[in-house]
């Protein structure tokens, strides 16, 4: 009777042992850790498939693979898809700014006008009208200008003109109208009168038209800054045209015959 060896038979429950721990573990590990294992094989098997032919590539943008392709990414490949460089911008109509990223010209009327009155020329500059700066300025300067000249006209000849109606004969502040070698009998007080009253009254009235022009200029400015202001807001289109075209025109109360002519239709 033929004998075991004893080696043979150790050997063989130990390796199976083995091979079933050896299982064990594969069934136990991750799906991800079994991808990863096939992935240089799959990258291989990817670059070694034939390319079709494309455009130059500029440098640093990613090759693109074909659309039916299947690509892994890990640390080594990473494929992206080229980014779209075409940047849309959508500007929304109640925004205060532009495209630029600028603030709207936005300005308020009433805002002009507060401005306005607290001094004249404040709400032409609001309203970006900086034309309009030097006739408001100069057009105050000038009235300001007349107003104290015809003041003092007006203050001298009221002296005058009582120093002649007073019969006080140390009062003679007319003779300064006339030149030092001009007596005073040589002058016909009543003639002299009259003169006196008549230019009074002419610089008394220059005054008051200065002072109502004043008054009047800067309601004006007020006025300027509010309608300037408030057409900031009127929008002014470009297509502005006019049609003419032949018409058939009805005659109210005539002949039942209608009548020709052209018609004009405005376009704004």
């Amino acid at each position: 009777m033929p004998q075991l060896r004893r080696s043979d038979t150790t050997r063989q429950p130990a390796a199976v042992r083995w091979l079933v721990m050896a299982l064990c573990v594969v069934m136990l590990q991750p799906a991800e850790l079994y991808a990863a294992c096939r992935m240089p094989g799959m990258r291989q098997e990817l670059r070694q498939e034939p390319q079709t032919p494309q455009e130059p590539q500029t440098q640093g943008q990613p090759a693109a693979l074909p659309a039916d392709s299947a690509a892994y990414l890990d640390a080594d490949l990473l494929l992206l898809e080229p980014a779209d460089t075409a940047k849309t911008v959508v500007e929304d109509e109640n925004s205060p700014y532009l495209l630029k990223g600028k603030r709207r010209f936005d300005p308020s009327p009433t805002r002009a006008v507060w401005l306005s009155a607290l001094f004249p020329g404040l709400g032409q500059i609001y309203n970006r009208r900086y034309w309009k700066l030097p006739i408001v300025v100069g057009g105050f300067m000038g009235l300001a200008y007349g107003t104290s000249w015809n003041n003092g006209q007006l203050r001298d000849y009221t002296q005058a003109y009582r120093d002649l109606t007073d019969n006080d004969p140390n009062t003679k502040s007319y003779m300064n109208f006339f030149p030092p070698t001009t007596s005073e009998d040589q002058l016909d007080k009543t003639w002299l009168t009259n003169t006196m009253r008549s230019r009074r009254d002419y610089y008394r009235r220059n005054r008051d038209l200065c002072i109502i022009c004043l008054v009047g200029l800067y309601l004006l400015c007020m006025v300027d800054a509010y309608v300037d202001a408030s057409l900031a807001h009127f929008d002014i289109s470009e297509d502005v045209s006019m049609d003419v075209a032949p018409a058939v025109l009805p005659t109210p109360g005539g002949p039942t015959r209608p009548a020709f002519g052209m018609q004009w239709a405005f376009t704004f």
